[in-house]
């Protein structure tokens, strides 16, 4: 995500909460909007869109049930489904963070906030809308029909992999089995997560989202098993962690490569116990979790290089789950291209645009380093651009060329694999002959036969 991206609409009747959490967002997104009254939210959210709510969860004085916060929460979902709301108080029992989760809040933040931690909660409640593999849609957003119609769990994608994918989360769904989702940026590991625990008899207590790339290592404790008043400099009141919010429910830790050796060994310890140990106290506390962890790193190579813990692996992978990249599932890029465009064009309101079949092949000839998160953004500035109601091949902002030169030079200049030489090969002699696939066979040496079954080999 960059500075360009996303609106967020903070709702606190505390004017320094909103002026503080304005400064601390806006270099990130491209429009923080505030309101210090909360009988403004329906008027704004007709007006415009917002990806995410920052939501108070007290507004009258002396009030602190969070009652006010859950009915508010209700009419955002109602006024729109797509939203998500992070939950801001200054009470953060467990019971309440729960609750809220189960009304449908994306994560919680309790104030005094540290400015991590409510960057990471937003960007996490951001990139469940506009940076997943795949839109999650939920019930009542114009994407649900159409995802519930063609996908699984929000998850897009008909092809022969994407069904093994799909097999596996039915038959581990329903165990209290450790997963280890594996899978590079964009391939949507989080909402294979989502999948897990909505399928799960845990789908009606708390999933919690933990993206430990985030968390800085001092806060590590504090933020994933809590700490007492008094623990630290502004530990001004207790406050339950991670683990303790997800208890009865699924923790999701993403990112867990990113742990440093110190962090691995605190997270064994608490696994194994099955309990935590807030920081600034001696008294133990039992939790009942479903643990699904992910990664984009090589966990196998990490631990070659004693920079993960075997034992951890052991601790987490009971199943492990292997996400397709998109440049394996081809076939589902016309789905998922027709999916984008459908959200896009009612957001931008430029409806009846048509994706022609030209970019259709472009995007099919493509590679997709950054996978289907990619491919959504690829089609968003290609709804926003496209003129005549159409989106031409030209449209779309992806270079062929350039990425052929960069798949080669990756090729050989990293282990000469052969199998890739000979996809970067057949890929330059098809548009050099402009896809005539006679010529190009006679210039690769190759029967028409023979360059059929390779260019499926590698989903060409």
């Amino acid at each position: 995500m960059t500075s360009k991206q996303g609106k967020i609409l903070i709702v606190d009747d505390d004017d320094d909460i909103l002026l503080t959490a304005r400064i601390v967002l806006k270099k990130q997104y491209a429009r923080v909007q505030t309101a210090n009254d909360p009988h403004r939210i329906a008027d704004l959210l007709e007006r415009d869109s917002y990806d995410v709510v920052l939501l108070d969860m007290n507004f009258t004085t002396g009030f602190t049930s969070g009652k006010e916060g859950l009915r508010w929460l209700k009419k955002i979902h109602k006024i729109s489904p797509t939203t998500r709301v992070v939950l801001m108080t200054a009470y953060g029992e467990i019971d309440l963070a729960v609750k809220a989760m189960k009304e449908g809040a994306t994560d919680f933040v309790v104030k005094p906030w540290d400015n991590e931690r409510l960057l990471s909660a937003v960007k996490n409640a951001f990139e469940a809308t506009h940076g997943a593999a795949s839109i999650s849609a939920e019930p009542g957003s114009p994407a649900f029909s159409t995802a519930k119609a063609i996908g699984f769990s929000g998850i897009i994608g008909e092809s022969a992999i994407m069904q093994k994918v799909y097999s596996s989360i039915d038959k581990v769904a329903g165990t209290d089995a450790n997963v280890l989702i594996l899978g590079e940026n964009g391939t949507g590991k989080e909402l294979v997560a989502r999948a897990l625990h909505s399928r799960s008899p845990r789908a009606k207590q708390a999933f919690v989202h933990v993206d430990l790339g985030a968390v800085p290592e001092s806060l590590f404790e504090a933020e994933l098993f809590g700490h007492v008043k008094g623990a630290f400099t502004d530990a001004r009141e207790a406050r339950e962690g991670r683990f303790e919010a997800a208890n009865q429910g699924t923790l999701f830790l993403d990112e867990i490569g990113n742990l440093s050796l110190p962090m691995q060994a605190k997270l064994l310890t608490a696994l194994q116990a099955r309990r935590i140990t807030r920081v600034g106290s001696n008294q133990p506390i039992d939790i009942d979790i479903r643990l699904i962890c992910a990664t984009n790193m090589p966990l196998y190579e990490m631990v070659k290089e004693n920079k993960f813990r075997q034992d951890l692996i052991y601790r987490i992978n009971t199943v492990e789950l292997q996400l397709p990249a998109l440049r394996d599932r081809k076939g589902d890029i016309p789905l998922l291209s027709q999916h984008f465009l459908k959200i896009y064009s009612e957001k931008y309101q430029r409806q009846g645009i048509k994706l022609l079949e030209e970019a259709i092949t472009k995007l099919q000839q493509y590679q997709w380093p950054g996978n289907i998160r990619e491919l959504q953004h690829t089609l968003e500035r290609a709804v926003i651009m496209a003129e005549r109601g159409e989106i031409k091949a030209s449209d779309l902002s992806i270079s062929l060329e350039q990425e052929s030169e960069n798949v080669a030079s990756q090729a050989l200049n990293q282990d000469f694999n052969l199998e890739e030489v000979e996809k970067v090969a057949i890929q330059h002699a098809i548009k050099k002959h402009n896809g005539n696939l006679s010529k190009a066979a006679r210039e690769l040496g190759l029967g028409r036969t023979t360059l059929y079954r390779k260019m499926n080999k590698y989903s060409l």
